[in-house]
């Protein structure tokens, strides 16, 4: 792989896991749909905070997560 698929790679599971634990910690299922949810609430938030890199990753990680 580039480089550049794998620092969005990287950023994917940093994101998954980010989301992960928020579910964790709100006692939430770890289910695809409810992490989906969650990349799919930051990413509509438009935070300013968010790079081009992170919205790319959000994304590639919902697609990944909706796939099936």
């Amino acid at each position: 792989m580039s480089k550049e698929a794998d620092a969005l790679y990287d950023e994917m599971c940093r994101l998954v896991g980010d989301a992960v634990m928020c579910l964790c910690d709100t006692d939430i299922e770890t289910k695809k749909h409810n992490i989906a949810n969650v990349l799919e609430t930051a990413l509509l938030s438009n935070n300013p905070e968010h790079t081009e890199q992170m919205r790319k990753a959000m994304q590639a990680a919902i697609n990944v997560l909706t796939r099936f």
